[in-house]
Protein backbone atom coordinates (compact mmCIF):
# COMPACT_ATOMS: atom_id res chain seq x y z
CA UNK A 1 0.00 0.00 0.00
CA UNK A 2 1.26 3.95 -1.08
CA UNK A 3 2.15 6.19 1.60
CA UNK A 4 0.71 9.61 1.39
CA UNK A 5 2.36 12.52 3.95
CA UNK A 6 -0.62 14.63 3.92
CA UNK A 7 0.06 18.12 5.41
CA UNK A 8 -2.08 20.82 6.41
CA UNK A 9 -2.39 23.28 9.59
CA UNK A 10 -6.41 23.08 9.40
CA UNK A 11 -7.46 19.80 10.63
CA UNK A 12 -10.84 19.88 8.60
CA UNK A 13 -8.57 20.26 5.60
CA UNK A 14 -6.26 16.79 6.87
CA UNK A 15 -9.53 15.08 7.22
CA UNK A 16 -11.58 15.69 4.27
CA UNK A 17 -7.69 14.55 1.77
CA UNK A 18 -7.24 11.55 4.38
CA UNK A 19 -11.08 10.24 4.19
CA UNK A 20 -10.42 10.78 0.12
CA UNK A 21 -7.06 9.11 0.02
CA UNK A 22 -8.00 6.07 2.55
CA UNK A 23 -10.98 5.70 0.26
CA UNK A 24 -8.81 5.58 -3.37
CA UNK A 25 -6.41 2.73 -1.05
CA UNK A 26 -3.59 4.70 0.31
CA UNK A 27 -2.21 5.07 3.99
CA UNK A 28 -2.12 8.23 4.69
CA UNK A 29 0.20 9.96 7.45
CA UNK A 30 -1.39 13.39 8.63
CA UNK A 31 0.92 16.24 9.92
CA UNK A 32 0.13 19.71 11.38
CA UNK A 33 2.88 22.33 9.38
CA UNK A 34 6.27 21.74 7.92
CA UNK A 35 8.21 20.79 10.92
CA UNK A 36 5.72 18.11 11.69
CA UNK A 37 5.67 16.49 8.35
CA UNK A 38 9.52 17.00 8.31
CA UNK A 39 10.06 14.78 11.57
CA UNK A 40 7.03 12.48 10.20
CA UNK A 41 9.05 12.33 6.66
CA UNK A 42 12.52 10.74 8.30
CA UNK A 43 10.41 8.38 10.39
CA UNK A 44 8.14 6.79 7.49
CA UNK A 45 8.70 5.03 4.15
CA UNK A 46 6.49 8.01 2.08
CA UNK A 47 5.40 7.55 -1.46
CA UNK A 48 4.09 11.01 -1.92
CA UNK A 49 3.74 14.51 -0.06
CA UNK A 50 0.49 16.19 -0.12
CA UNK A 51 1.46 20.03 1.25
CA UNK A 52 -0.70 22.84 1.88
CA UNK A 53 1.47 26.08 1.33
CA UNK A 54 0.14 28.67 4.14
CA UNK A 55 0.87 27.00 7.60
CA UNK A 56 2.96 28.14 10.44
CA UNK A 57 6.31 26.78 11.41
CA UNK A 58 7.37 26.04 7.89
CA UNK A 59 5.44 26.34 4.83
CA UNK A 60 4.64 24.55 1.99
CA UNK A 61 7.61 25.60 -0.38
CA UNK A 62 9.99 25.59 2.50
CA UNK A 63 8.86 21.89 3.13
CA UNK A 64 9.45 21.27 -0.22
CA UNK A 65 12.74 23.05 -0.10
CA UNK A 66 14.03 21.09 2.63
CA UNK A 67 12.60 17.74 1.19
CA UNK A 68 14.51 17.73 -1.85
CA UNK A 69 17.77 19.14 -0.06
CA UNK A 70 17.52 15.15 1.42
CA UNK A 71 18.46 12.30 -0.93
CA UNK A 72 15.89 9.98 0.55
CA UNK A 73 13.10 12.73 -0.80
CA UNK A 74 15.05 13.76 -4.79
CA UNK A 75 12.46 11.82 -6.64
CA UNK A 76 9.39 11.48 -4.35
CA UNK A 77 6.28 13.26 -5.98
CA UNK A 78 5.62 16.36 -3.90
CA UNK A 79 1.93 17.98 -4.71
CA UNK A 80 0.83 21.55 -3.42
CA UNK A 81 -2.84 21.31 -2.51
CA UNK A 82 -3.82 25.68 -1.36
CA UNK A 83 -5.72 28.48 -2.10
CA UNK A 84 -2.75 30.25 -3.63
CA UNK A 85 -3.47 30.30 -7.34
CA UNK A 86 -1.28 33.22 -8.48
CA UNK A 87 1.45 32.31 -11.21
CA UNK A 88 4.16 33.17 -9.11
CA UNK A 89 3.74 31.35 -6.05
CA UNK A 90 3.54 28.43 -8.38
CA UNK A 91 6.72 29.76 -10.05
CA UNK A 92 8.10 29.70 -6.14
CA UNK A 93 6.49 25.61 -6.08
CA UNK A 94 8.21 24.63 -9.47
CA UNK A 95 11.81 26.38 -8.27
CA UNK A 96 11.34 24.49 -4.96
CA UNK A 97 11.15 21.14 -6.72
CA UNK A 98 7.11 20.53 -6.28
CA UNK A 99 6.11 18.19 -9.06
CA UNK A 100 2.53 19.65 -8.76
CA UNK A 101 0.46 22.42 -7.63
CA UNK A 102 -3.65 21.65 -7.32
CA UNK A 103 -5.89 24.65 -6.16
CA UNK A 104 -8.53 24.32 -3.15
CA UNK A 105 -11.23 23.26 -2.86
CA UNK A 106 -10.22 20.53 -4.71
CA UNK A 107 -12.36 17.73 -6.32
CA UNK A 108 -11.52 14.25 -4.66
CA UNK A 109 -11.84 12.31 -8.04
CA UNK A 110 -8.95 14.97 -9.43
CA UNK A 111 -6.80 14.81 -6.59
CA UNK A 112 -6.68 10.36 -7.17
CA UNK A 113 -6.26 11.42 -10.85
CA UNK A 114 -2.97 13.75 -10.23
CA UNK A 115 -1.64 11.08 -7.25
CA UNK A 116 -2.33 8.13 -9.29
CA UNK A 117 -0.15 10.29 -12.37
CA UNK A 118 2.99 11.19 -10.32
CA UNK A 119 3.04 8.13 -7.73
CA UNK A 120 5.39 5.42 -8.27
Amino acid sequence: MRSILAVDDSASMRKMVSFTLTGAGYHVVEAVDGQDAWEKAQAHSIDLVLTDQNMPNLDGIGLTKKLREHPKFKTVPILILTTESSDQMKQLGRGAGATGWLVKPFDPARLIEVIQKVIR
